[in-house]
C-alpha cells in the first residue's frame, strides 16, 4: 500500500504536480520572414524567459502575414502597450521573441470581442529594418547610376566636347581683345564717375526747382485770393448800381416832369409878356364885359 502511494507520488511529481505552471495564449502577427524561428522557441520579457512559441502559421486571408501563438506564463504583465519583436541570439542565429513595454498605467491586454486570443502588437526586427534601409539605398543607387549613365551617353559627351570647345574659343577671343576690354572698362568707370558727379549736381537743381514751384504755388494762391476779392468788389458795385437805378431814376423822371411843366409855364409867360408888356407890372387887365352884362 505504501509502495503504491510512493509510485503515484513519484509519477505526479514527474508530471509537474504542484509545481506545474499555468499559461495564457496570445496572438502576434508579423509582416516579415520568421526564418530561424521554431516552435518552442523562447519568449522573453525584457530578457527573462516567460513562455514559448506554441504555433507558427500563415494568415489565411493574407499569406504575406505570419501568425505566432505564444504560451506565456500567467501573471506576466502583458498590457496594451506591450510590443513583440523578433531577435536572434548571439552568433548562433537562434531566433526568439522579445517582449517590451508594459507601462504601469497601461491596462492589461484583453481579447477583442469575437477573437480567440488577445493580440500583441509587433514592430519590425532589426534585420528587417536594415534590409529595408539597404533596399531603399540600393534602389536610389541604381537610379543614380542610370542617371549618370544617361548623362555621360555618347550624345551628351559630344555636346559637352562642343561646349568646351566653344568656351575655349571665347576665352581665346577675350584674351586677344584684352586691351580693348580694358579700355572699355576704364571708359565705363569714367562714365560712372561723371554720372555720380552729375547726380550730385542734380540735388541743388532739384532743390531750386522745388523752391520755384513753391513760389509759383504761393503766387497762384495770391492770384486766387485777388480774384475772389475782385469778385466781391464787382458784386458790391453791381448792388450799388441796382440800388442807384431803383432809387434815383424815378426821382429823375419826376424832376424832368416838373421841369417840363415849368418850361411850359415860362413859355406861356413869355408869350403873354410879349403880347402885353404892361401886364407884367400892372397885372392882367380885366376883360371888358360884353353887351347886356
Amino acid at each position: 500500500m505504501l509502495g503504491a502511494a510512493l509510485v503515484v507520488a513519484i509519477l505526479w511529481l514527474a508530471a509537474g504536480g504542484g509545481w506545474q505552471k499555468n499559461y495564457d495564449l496570445y496572438l502576434a502577427a508579423v509582416d516579415e520572414s520568421v526564418a530561424g524561428l521554431n516552435v518552442n522557441a523562447p519568449v522573453k520579457f525584457k530578457g527573462v524567459d516567460v513562455g514559448k512559441v506554441r504555433e507558427i502559421r500563415l494568415n489565411r486571408d493574407n499569406p504575406e502575414r505570419v501568425e505566432l501563438i505564444f504560451a506565456i506564463e500567467r501573471g506576466t504583465p502583458i498590457k496594451e502597450d506591450t510590443v513583440a519583436v523578433l531577435k536572434t541570439q548571439g552568433l548562433t542565429g537562434i531566433a526568439y521573441v522579445e517582449l517590451d513595454g508594459g507601462a504601469r498605467d497601461s491596462p492589461p491586454l484583453r481579447p477583442r470581442p469575437g477573437s480567440e486570443y488577445a493580440e500583441i502588437r509587433t514592430k519590425p526586427s532589426l534585420s528587417a529594418r536594415v534590409e529595408n534601409v539597404l533596399t531603399n539605398a540600393l534602389t536610389k543607387l541604381d537610379s543614380m547610376t542610370n542617371n549618370i549613365n544617361a548623362l555621360f551617353s555618347p550624345e551628351n559627351q559630344t555636346a559637352l566636347k562642343t561646349a568646351l570647345a566653344d568656351i575655349a574659343a571665347v576665352a581665346h577671343t577675350l584674351a586677344a581683345r584684352r586691351e580693348v576690354l580694358d579700355a572699355g572698362i576704364s571708359d565705363a568707370a569714367r562714365t560712372l564717375q561723371n554720372t555720380a558727379r552729375a547726380s550730385a549736381g542734380i540735388g541743388p537743381v532739384l532743390e531750386r526747382m522745388s523752391r520755384s514751384a513753391a513760389a509759383v504755388e504761393r503766387m497762384g494762391d495770391e492770384v486766387a485770393h485777388l480774384s475772389a476779392s475782385a469778385g466781391k468788389t464787382v458784386n458790391a458795385v453791381g448792388a450799388d448800381v441796382n440800388r442807384f437805378t431803383a432809387e434815383t431814376i424815378p426821382e429823375l423822371e419826376r424832376l424832368l416832369g416838373e421841369l417840363t411843366a415849368l418850361s411850359a409855364s415860362l413859355r406861356r409867360l413869355t408869350e403873354q409878356t410879349e403880347r402885353d408888356p404892361a401886364g407884367l407890372l400892372f397885372g392882367r387887365r380885366p376883360v371888358p364885359e360884353g353887351p347886356g352884362e
